[in-house]
């Protein structure tokens, strides 16, 4: 049996920033990311929680 998906809590977006630059973020609902455009990372969201941790970031362009 498949467990529902969680979703992302658009809300918290207005707490959150990113840890490297500390600028603001971009949800990316088809993708469940986050992206911080300031230093080129998008954070992935993993059963509707953040995972903010740079180590776990990849790089865009």
């Amino acid at each position: 049996m498949d467990e529902p998906s969680v979703q992302f809590d658009r809300h918290m977006l207005e707490a959150l920033v990113c840890p490297r630059t500390h600028a603001s973020l971009d949800y990316d609902a088809e993708r469940q990311e986050l992206i911080s455009r300031s230093a080129h990372l998008a954070f992935p969201i993993r059963n509707g929680i953040p995972i903010m941790l740079i180590d776990e970031a990849h790089v865009i362009d």
